[in-house]
Order: structure tokens, then C-alpha cells, then sequence
């Protein structure tokens, strides 16, 4: 048997879309081992039945495919603390856990590279897959496949205010236009280009810069309703960078422990009675035990 445990994710940071990510320190754990027949069991947030047709097993057969070999029968058990349809990457551990999986049982033939060319291939962007094997910030392409793990400032966590509803991606991405200006689309290369030399630098106050966004955060954020009053507070409240998670509904402020608590209060009215809020640091790529 062998145990994995893969990273929950935000991506697009705000201007990086499709590109930037990074990797939180609450993981979905699997526990696998080859069987007579295919089994899943699923405990965790939300209801996913228990059947052989979960992404988990998707990753697994699909990372199986890319050896040229069929995927041995295998046995699965996950406890999955990730929300599910709220911008944290829940789909995308599941299918790095099963690609995982399928590089264990094959003998390491895939390598960490391996899995992440067949996962950003099952996903169409790199932008969660990424961090979930690599850890920490990640910026990321999936054609050609590339990831370039990222340094981050050590001191600093995410509030993330998660609302009761989903956000299913077909859905956000319905949202988008089909063409942008040139204008938009310069505004946000260059602030895309800011995380990374923030991040080496050292020169944290560009971040809030940084994390502004005109690709997919404006034409989302009726899914996402008190969105930008939000964003406004959060800031107020001391937030270095504040972005939606993914396709939303989760916001994030990245900060630091000092303002903790103002952004908690920040959040109360976006996340509703019924939603949470959660305080996670950045958290390291998969890893496996067993």
C-alpha cells in the first residue's frame, strides 16, 4: 500500500491567468494498492460516489496511457479535506494523486515531470496542477509543458474566505469573452511579470499590484456576488495581494500574521452565514509515503 498526499491549490493570482499558482497546506490524502478490480471510497467535503469513474482513477488510467501500458486494477481510498467547486484546486489533486499513483506502481517510470505533462494535459491549463506537484508558487505552461517553481517569503499565510455555493469551471469559463482589447492584455502581462520579481526581491507592496486582473476576475464576478466590495475591505484590512481562487467562488488575501484577524472580520459578510473562512500557509508539493 502506499499513501500520497497531494496539495489543495489557488491559481491565476489575479493577472496570471492560466499560469500562476501555488500550492496550500491542506492535502487530500489517498491511500492505493493494486486489487482483482478496481474500488473507490470517498470520505471528505462534498458527496462523490463511490465508483471507479472518479478523477482520481482518471489521472491513473490517463497517466498509464502516456507509458503505453494498461492500468493494473487498483484499490482507492481518499479523505479529502479540499472544498469542492471553489477555486481550490480540489479536481486537480485528485487527478496529480492518480498520475501519482500510476508513477508508484509503474516504478517511478513518469518522475514528478511525467506527471505533471499528463495532468496539465487532462486539465488544459497548468495552473493548479503545478503547485500540487511542485509546491510553493509555480508559474507554469502547459504547451510545452514547463513549470518554474517560484521562492516565497517565508512569514506570510492566506485568509480565505470560501461562500457556501460552487462555481463549476465550465461555468466560469463561459463567462469570458471570446478576444480582449490589446490594452487589457497589456495590463495584465506586466502585472503577471510583477509576482515573480516581487517574489525575488523581496519587494512585497507590489504585490497588490501584482494580483489586479482585467482577463477574468471582472467578467466573472456577478457568479461571485459582493466580489469587488470585498476586494476593497480585504485591502483595507491589510492584505498584501487579494485575488479569487481559481474559477472562484474562494477569495484569498495573502498576508501576514499581524492581520489576521482584520481580514477574517473583513470577509464575514462576503462569505455569508453558511460559508467559512480557513487560514492556510503555502504548502509543499505531493509526497508519498509507503
Amino acid at each position: 500500500m502506499v499513501r500520497l498526499y497531494v496539495p489543495a491549490t489557488l491559481a491565476n493570482l489575479g493577472s496570471g491567468f492560466d499560469a500562476l499558482g501555488v500550492a496550500l497546506d491542506l492535502y487530500l490524502e489517498v491511500e492505493a494498492s493494486l486489487a482483482a478490480q478496481d474500488s473507490f471510497f470517498y470520505e471528505g467535503e462534498g458527496n462523490v460516489p463511490p465508483r471507479p469513474d472518479n478523477l482520481i482513477h482518471e489521472g491513473y488510467r490517463a497517466a498509464w496511457a502516456l507509458l503505453g501500458e494498461p492500468a493494473p486494477p487498483i484499490a482507492i481510498r481518499a479523505l479529502n479535506p479540499i472544498p469542492l467547486a471553489r477555486g481550490m484546486g480540489s479536481s486537480s489533486a485528485a487527478l496529480v494523486a492518480g498520475a501519482a499513483l500510476a508513477d508508484h506502481f509503474s516504478g517511478g517510470e513518469l518522475g514528478k515531470e511525467g506527471v505533471f505533462r499528463v495532468t496539465a494535459h487532462l486539465e488544459g491549463h497548468p495552473d493548479n496542477v503545478a503547485p500540487a506537484i511542485y509546491g510553493g508558487f509555480v508559474a507554469a505552461l502547459a504547451q510545452p509543458p514547463l513549470a518554474l517553481p517560484l521562492p516565497y517569503p517565508r512569514g506570510l499565510t492566506f485568509v480565505l474566505g470560501i461562500p457556501p455555493y460552487e462555481v463549476p469551471t465550465p461555468l466560469a469559463r463561459a463567462a469570458l469573452p471570446s478576444a480582449v482589447s490589446h490594452a487589457d492584455a497589456v495590463f495584465n502581462l506586466a502585472r503577471a511579470a510583477l509576482w515573480p520579481a516581487a517574489l525575488f526581491s523581496g519587494r512585497l507592496e507590489a504585490l497588490r499590484e501584482a494580483a489586479r486582473d482585467r482577463l477574468h476576475q471582472p467578467y466573472r464576478a456577478h457568479l461571485m456576488p459582493g466580489l469587488e466590495a470585498a476586494l476593497e475591505r480585504v485591502y483595507q484590512a491589510g492584505a498584501l495581494a487579494a485575488f479569487v481562487g481559481g474559477a472562484g467562488p474562494t477569495l484569498a488575501a495573502l498576508t501576514t500574521y499581524s492581520a489576521i484577524e482584520a481580514i477574517q472580520e473583513a470577509l464575514l459578510e462576503y462569505v455569508g452565514k453558511q460559508g467559512r473562512i480557513m487560514v492556510v500557509d503555502p504548502g509543499e508539493g505531493y509526497r508519498k509515503e509507503g
